[in-house]
């Protein structure tokens, strides 16, 4: 059976499993199962995590689930909350993705899915971790741009995952990109595209998530420079914390799954069509 905890959010088929939540008056998550699972071996809980309550709520669903009796427990959980932070930088600093991860192999679940992830440390600390692939996702994004393109690598970080999302395409050819930022201010500076000409190409930058966009639309200035043609963006995490007005005006589309939040502003592919 399916618990989406998000009603919104219903990636792998509608609300099996009936539930209220709400808040306690000192800002505590609660839920109670309202559906009879005596004769429930498995529950498959769905969810999008925006903010700790979000994961609260999703730690307390787990627990009333296995006080109904029930054995096998998997979660979706497609964006992983902390995922960026998954080294510590300077001293004090936690850990978040580690943070995280331990609080859900706590809970002991049968497996964990997510969708995309900033990188391999997040399936290394979480057990019973499944990766689902941003693959179909670019796919589904190229066939609806509907011309070949070059793919895009804003930074080193990610040229390991776009340069197997080529192979899985069949071998689309790859540009790397770099950037710089400033330690003094935290600015993103000196972006550079390793090709001196793009013959006007289309461009599509491939990543995993889009926060404020900084990087995007500065690497968008240097592909023009290099003779790109068409900019396109793909990531399959949108936050866009700065909305996407700025965004849009160095894209001729920008491309985001659910995976987060709902964004009408941009072209949004749904999970439950490519997982």
């Amino acid at each position: 059976m399916i618990l989406n905890l998000d009603h919104t959010f219903k990636p792998l088929g509608d609300n099996q499993v009936e539930f209220e939540s709400f808040i306690f008056s000192g800002g505590e998550p609660h839920i109670k199962i309202k559906t009879d699972l005596s004769s429930v071996s498995k529950v498959t809980i769905t969810t999008r995590i925006c903010s700790f309550n979000d994961f609260g709520v999703l730690v307390c669903a787990v627990d009333a689930i296995k006080r109904c009796g029930i054995k096998e427990i998997e979660l979706l959980i497609p964006y992983f909350p902390g995922a960026r932070q998954d080294r510590v930088m300077v001293p004090g600093e936690p850990l978040t993705v580690k943070v995280y991860a331990e609080l859900l192999n706590s809970l002991n679940l049968n497996k964990v899915m997510i969708f995309d992830p900033h990188s391999e440390v997040t399936s290394a600390v979480l057990e019973n971790c499944e990766v689902i692939t941003n693959y179909n996702f670019i796919k589904k994004v190229i066939e609806n741009i509907g011309e070949d393109v070059l793919l895009i690598s804003p930074d080193g970080g990610a040229l390991k995952k776009i340069y197997k999302v080529s192979e899985y395409l069949g071998g689309i050819a790859v540009v790397e990109c770099s950037k710089k930022r400033n330690v003094t201010n935290g600015k993103l500076e000196g972006f550079k595209v390793y090709e001196e000409d793009l013959e006007g190409k289309h461009c599509l930058i491939v990543d995993d998530i889009c926060d404020g966009g900084g990087t995007f639309m500065g690497l968008a200035d240097e592909l023009k420079k290099k003779n790109a043609g068409d900019l396109y963006l793909a990531v399959s995490h949108g936050i866009f914390s700065k909305g996407t007005e700025n965004l849009k005006q160095h894209f001729t589309e920008i491309y985001t799954t659910n995976s987060f939040k709902d964004v009408e502003a941009v072209e949004q592919i749904k999970l439950e069509d490519i997982i």
